[in-house]
């Protein structure tokens, strides 16, 4: 699945965004919590954060009401997601909006934090994955922090069915099984390309990140991450 696929399906559910991903996504709300809670910062610093895949500004809104200081980039691949980031953070006029590709993008400096939510997911193979870590790692000040709230893969076949089955189960208590079967379901299997968490975390460690750590996990979401030392 290209980007240009995945950009469409985020720019047709922009709108409605903020309702399905609580429907569709367990815990979300605490998986945002966990993330900017792990930011190891005073809650008066300046910090420079900048949030890859920002979608409707949910991580961003988070990341301002614990600092309120912070000079926060919102970036997205879809205008209209943007759009609605811009509604909800205009009492933070200071925050900076960017349309492009995370996968693609020239940093241009360094931050404090990196943050992202369900988005890196959509990124094809596990060396783009790799790559972009990279990256992040390199335009990241000493003491800065990367943490990512994701869906990962199982390491085997048999808790990976445990983790879908799951899944499932939590999405019907909110929407019909046709709507999870007939559209959600096969939205993930196209645009969606997680990678394992052990993965994950060692090729963190391996590019530099220390105290890398899962800090929160539900059956195939998760938050982790590092610290760049």
């Amino acid at each position: 699945m290209s980007t240009d696929n995945v950009r469409e399906h985020f720019e047709d559910e922009a709108k409605e965004f903020d309702s399905i991903i609580l429907k569709l996504i367990p815990h979300y709300s605490t998986m945002v919590r966990v993330l900017v809670e792990a930011i190891p910062f005073e809650r008066s610093v300046p910090l420079r954060v900048i949030d890859l895949g920002c979608g409707t500004g949910t991580v961003a809104a988070k990341v301002l009401e614990s600092f309120p200081n912070a000079q926060v980039t919102c970036l997205d691949v879809a205008e209209n997601m943007i759009a609605v980031a811009k509604g909800k953070l205009a009492r933070h006029p200071e925050v900076r909006y960017l349309e492009a590709d995370f996968q693609f993008f020239d940093f241009s400096g360094k931050y404090d934090a990196v943050v992202s939510s369900l988005a890196i997911h959509h990124l094809l193979t596990d060396p783009d994955k790799q790559t972009l870590y990279r990256r992040i790692y390199e335009n990241l000040n000493a003491g800065g922090v990367f943490y990512n709230a994701d869906i990962i893969l199982a390491p085997n076949d048999f808790l990976q069915d445990t983790y879908m089955n799951e899944w499932r189960r939590f999405m019907a208590m909110n929407i019909s099984k046709d709507e999870i079967e007939g559209e959600w379901i096969p939205k993930h299997q196209q645009e969606d390309h997680p990678a394992k968490l052990a993965d994950q975390l060692s090729w963190l460690s391996g590019i530099g990140f220390t105290d890398v750590d899962v800090l929160w996990k539900y059956y195939n979401f998760a938050v982790y991450g590092g610290i760049r030392r």
